[in-house]
């Protein structure tokens, strides 16, 4: 039995049937994680949403920020931009099924057996595991109960700084923003969206959110999709997985058990 964490699919269904062979996908045995931004910028959305959907409890997937952008435009709180690609999508017959089942997808999944936490972009450096698991939740009640609330309320970069004495919905938009797009923090602790290229290039005011010096352990080893250009790394708590595919790069599984990267180009 085998847990293949999966990049970014972005609408790319075709290299996902490509790397599910290479694997030997066995649906008796092995699970997908899916690091979130399964639809949007690629040619096969709605293809793609219906075919992770369909593979039951074989996937876990959380949400990420181009999931929660579709989910703004099918509810009305965001227009479609010039370079979204999920037209197909919003005029699909069971359009609303699949867009009601991807809103109950997590932002975070932690795993006890297997010492790993699956997100989209990170965990705030400030934040326990504990604290993490439970900001999460909260948007995920927020959007059980109130999904519209939400939406309309999630767009923004501030508040760039964590506090617990932030009002509830400024909460939930910090919390989303960590999870979904969070890549650098300034030296002083602000979260910064300003920049999104690889490390090496950063402006020496930047740290990427897993570098921050008094950031707290959280114990486990974090899989995580969203940055493209960050490269791969060797540590044991740390795993990006995205590695461009929309952008003719590669589509990836990593296997927990086995700590082994497999790949397929993508065009």
């Amino acid at each position: 039995m085998t847990t293949y964490v999966i990049g970014d699919l972005h609408g790319c269904l075709d290299p996902l049937e490509r790397l599910l062979e290479k694997l030997r996908f066995d649906t008796a045995a092995d699970t997908l994680w899916f690091v979130g931004d399964l639809v949007n910028r690629g040619p096969q959305s709605l293809q793609t949403l219906r075919y992770v959907k369909a593979l039951g409890d074989n996937a876990i997937t959380v949400l990420g920020n181009h999931d929660l952008h579709l989910l703004a435009v099918v509810h009305g709180y965001r227009n479609e931009s010039s370079k979204d690609t999920f037209a197909a999508l919003l005029n699909a017959p069971d359009r609303d099924e699949l867009c009601h089942w991807l809103s109950q997808r997590p932002l975070l999944h932690h795993d006890e057996s297997l010492n790993h936490l699956l997100v989209h972009a990170g965990v705030h450096p400030h934040w326990s595991l504990k604290c993490a698991k439970k900001q999460a939740h909260k948007v995920q009640m927020e959007i059980s109960k109130d999904l519209p609330g939400l939406l309309a309320n999630m767009y923004g970069n501030d508040p760039r700084y964590w506090s617990k004495e932030l009002p509830p919905m400024a909460k939930r938009r910090f919390a989303i923003n960590v999870f979904t797009r969070m890549r650098y923090l300034r030296r002083d602790g602000a979260m910064s969206f300003e920049f999104n290229g690889p490390p090496s290039q950063a402006p020496v005011v930047l740290l990427p959110w897993h570098s921050i010096a008094d950031r707290k352990p959280l114990g486990c080893c974090v899989v995580f999709g969203h940055w493209s250009s960050h490269p791969a790394i060797g540590r044991d708590d740390l795993v990006p997985t995205d590695r461009g595919c929309v952008w003719n790069g590669w589509l990836t599984a990593y296997a927990i058990e086995t700590k082994t990267s497999t790949a397929v180009r993508c065009r």
